[in-house]
């Protein structure tokens, strides 16, 4: 594995981590302003910011976005979500002592799993270590981030249609918004070479630019009326799953040539992912505060 692999899958466990923290401070943001309205979103989106709580998790979320660049600058997509999503497992662990939780046994249990899952796909790295893997064909770009973009948008209008579980809706289609986000990123993570400003006037900037807001928008809906725990764990699968997607799909990630390499790989992605559905953000002191 390159040098700058390491450094950015090191990034993207600094990722995991601060946006863990983020996600916690705006979860408290969001319960205490006035609900979203979808006819008036700009509104929506600016008195969020009068919760000092919400205003400090942006402002945390900002530096995990500017480090979550710099991961997906360096190393494959696929490798960078991965970790970040086992990173999302480990901080749990680590809150322990920052919000004063006990860790269970069913946390210890997705600890194992991440660890498991990073373990088996560390030893399939042969290929994928060796570079960022930033090219692709541009029509296989479009067609993912408008597939991951128009399901996000979808599910958030299905998610409005119901009356339970609407929460955990909005947190997957947050999640679809920024893995489409994302896959965007990593894209115009090839084009640093030519400088800052052909980088903020490309395209795909402006893309990045609306679905993330877009994303940040709906993200606050689903803490608003979803509990914590399973939305933040929905969103994080959610974006995720589709962001390692993208490696092989969009970005041509090498995979193992053998069966049991490939095995392996699939393998290590499945438990990760699952690590992350097991053993969500630790939000409960959180939740406790709130309902006190």
């Amino acid at each position: 594995m390159s040098a700058s692999v390491q450094i950015g899958l090191l990034l993207a466990v600094a990722t995991a981590f601060v946006s863990v923290v983020g996600f916690l401070y705006k979860h408290r943001g969001a319960i205490e302003s006035p609900a979203v309205n979808w006819r008036r979103p700009v509104w929506s989106s600016l008195v969020l910011f009068r919760s000092r709580w919400y205003t400090l998790g942006i402002v945390i979320a900002m530096g995990s976005w500017g480090l979550h660049v710099g991961a997906l600058s360096l190393a494959p997509i696929s490798l960078v979500q991965s970790v970040i999503a086992g990173g999302l497992v480990f901080l749990t662990v680590v809150a322990d002592r920052l919000f004063g939780q006990t860790v269970t046994a069913r946390e210890w249990a997705g600890v194992a799993l991440a660890a498991a899952g990073l373990a088996f796909l560390a030893a399939t790295l042969d290929g994928s270590g060796s570079g960022a893997h930033a090219d692709y064909e541009p029509a296989t770009l479009v067609a993912y981030v408008a597939a991951c973009a128009t399901l996000g948008a979808t599910v958030a209008v299905a998610a409005n249609r119901v009356e339970h579980r609407g929460g955990v809706l909005f947190g997957a289609s947050a999640g679809m918004l920024w893995a489409a986000s994302d896959v965007s990123i990593k894209a115009l993570s090839g084009r640093l070479d030519d400088g800052a400003a052909a980088v903020l006037v490309h395209p795909l900037a402006v893309v990045v630019a609306l679905l993330s807001l877009a994303g940040l928008l709906v993200s606050a809906r689903s803490l608003q009326i979803g509990k914590a725990v399973p939305v933040i764990a929905v969103t994080s699968i959610a974006a995720n799953t589709l962001t390692i997607a993208a490696g092989p799909i969009v970005f041509g990630d090498p995979m193992p040539d053998d069966a049991l390499g490939v095995s392996v790989r699939v393998l290590a992605f499945v438990l990760v992912i699952g690590a992350a559905a097991l053993t969500p953000a630790p939000v409960r002191a959180v939740e406790a505060e709130a309902a006190a």
